[in-house]
């Protein structure tokens, strides 16, 4: 289960881009007769899209393509890294940077002003919450992720991310609810669904040992 804590961490941080019009990648990334179209449209939403389409690329993680799947949730991450203002997206890619280079109390204090110019934008505080979870502060995490899924209900990373917090406070029923939560949202998780199966195992046998 070590190892699949570990490739879950992937799932806080977000991802690259490419080009083109919104309003024809919607209506291409819809057409299931042309998955080279669908390719296209989930690189030019990535490039281009807005919060508006994040339903759209949410329903093309069920794409029959592969590609197209890993296309649209790198878009999804870009869309959510979007807060409308340059100034703040420029301070939220600076805090990711200090995150990288382990600069750790650095990188909160940067989401914590992305966090106070633009309260309602929710990757500030899904940022945040992956820092807290990092530093060992697991219920600032957890009030982070909180305000995450107010924003943005279909966070899979931050659902992700709140089971880690769970099974670190030694909560396997609560880990297992949203680790569940966010595979319903988005069943590429590979590593999430290797956690939930050795969740559901763990729980089996502690009802076991119980009786």
């Amino acid at each position: 289960m070590r190892a699949a804590l570990a490739a879950l961490l992937v799932v806080f941080i977000a991802a690259p881009a490419a080009a083109g019009p919104r309003e024809d990648a919607l209506a291409a990334l819809a057409d299931r007769g042309d998955v080279e179209a669908r390719r296209r449209a989930a690189l030019t939403l990535a490039d281009a899209g807005t919060m508006a389409d994040a339903p759209a690329l949410l329903a093309a993680l069920r794409d029959p393509d592969a590609r197209v799947r890993v296309l649209a949730e790198r878009a999804l991450w870009e869309v959510w890294s979007r807060s409308g203002s340059e100034e703040v997206d420029d301070l939220l890619r600076a805090g990711i940077v200090e995150m990288q280079h382990g600069q750790l109390e650095a990188s909160i204090d940067t989401f914590s002003e992305v966090i106070r110019r633009r309260p309602d934008f929710a990757e500030g505080w899904n940022k945040r919450a992956t820092l807290y979870y990092l530093v060992g502060e697991y219920r600032k995490s957890a009030a982070d992720c909180d305000e995450v899924l107010k924003r943005n209900p279909a966070h899979f990373g931050a659902l992700s991310g709140y089971g880690m917090i769970w099974l670190r406070l030694d909560e396997p029923a609560r880990a297992l609810e949203r680790f569940e939560q966010a595979l319903a949202v988005n069943p590429n998780l590979d590593s999430v669904r290797e956690t939930i199966e050795g969740l559901r195992a763990l729980l089996i046998q502690q009802r076991r040992n119980a009786i």
